[in-house]
């Protein structure tokens, strides 16, 4: 006690508080000093702790795959070079098709889904039947798997024959897609829009607000900024979810690869398209995280949201 006392009271009287112009002729103690270098001491030693054992493994695990007995066939069969440079254009190429998807079907999911939260948070009895139909909307399709969703749409609506309904495999998967990761994004917009607690609608209405301009000006943005990061990750999960749609036939980075496959027996392709996909996600998943850190942090010191 005594000695942090004498270490305060130096601090105080050479520091920012002892000086009229300033803290320019600040020293810290010889204690806090000592306590900064072994800090730093401390965290190099944890870094190269971490980098040693991160090396230890990685060669623990190459050593086990490459002494496996079926290595070089499976060298071969699923990391052959000619493969991978025959595919990696083609799959780009198709990559594009999944981009396209990403960009069309996220703003179709963030739009649908809004408005599924907002029929399933709308309050008043003549509103029962449309919060039934969003309830029931997003128990269905959050219920029933995606592939089985995507076979539905993209073979079982051109079997129907309609008129001037398309039969294109890409906006059918597209369809699909929205379908099943709309009912998703709404209960995150629902989440978000439930947590603002009621005396906000209840402050904006004392203003003279109707309770449009409440959900609008008020309680919408509040939901929406509490709920990026988990948007974000839906986004990440669509992103990888739109190779599926090589399902109906659509030349996507997936359906690339299959081609290859089909006429070389050779599983490389899929290996390259599957790190072109990781390649493509990883960027969103660091943004998503940043984003989360970032919200946590100005919450903790107790700023907007």
């Amino acid at each position: 006690m005594t000695v942090a006392k004498e270490e305060s009271g130096r601090e105080s009287a050479d520091g920012k508080g002892g000086l009229p112009g300033g803290g320019d002729g600040y020293v810290p103690s010889q204690r806090r000093v000592e306590r900064e270098a072994s800090k730093r001491a401390r965290a190099r030693r944890a870094t190269a702790v971490a980098a040693l054992s991160t090396l230890v493994t990685a060669v623990v695990l190459y050593l086990v795959v490459v002494n496996a007995p079926g290595w070089p066939r499976t060298r071969e069969t699923f990391f052959n070079g000619q493969y991978a440079r025959e595919a990696f254009p083609k799959v780009l190429e198709g990559l594009w098709l999944n981009v396209r998807l990403l960009l069309v079907c996220g703003v179709a999911v963030l739009v649908l889904g809004m408005l599924i939260a907002i029929a399933r948070t709308l309050r008043g009895p003549v509103f029962f039947p449309l919060r039934v139909l969003a309830a029931a909307y997003t128990d269905f399709f959050r219920g029933l798997p995606l592939l089985i969703n995507l076979m539905i749409v993209v073979f079982g609506v051109p079997a129907l024959r309609l008129q001037g309904v398309t039969v294109d495999p890409v906006l059918l998967g597209g369809t699909a897609l929205t379908l099943t990761y709309s009912a998703y994004v709404a209960e995150v917009f629902r989440a978000g829009i439930e947590s603002v607690h009621p005396s906000q609608r209840a402050a904006a209405r004392s203003l003279g607000l109707t309770n449009r301009q409440a959900l609008r000006y008020v309680v919408l943005p509040q939901a929406v900024r509490r709920q990026v990061p988990p948007l974000l990750n839906d986004l990440v999960s669509l992103q990888k979810d739109t190779g599926l749609v090589s399902i109906g036939g659509a030349i996507d980075a997936v359906r690339a690869a299959d081609i290859i496959v089909g006429r070389s027996l050779n599983y490389t392709p899929y290996i390259v398209a599957g790190l072109v996909f990781v390649a493509l996600t990883i960027p969103m998943t660091r943004f998503t995280d940043w984003v989360t850190a970032r919200m946590d942090r100005r919450q903790a010191q107790g700023g907007s949201i």
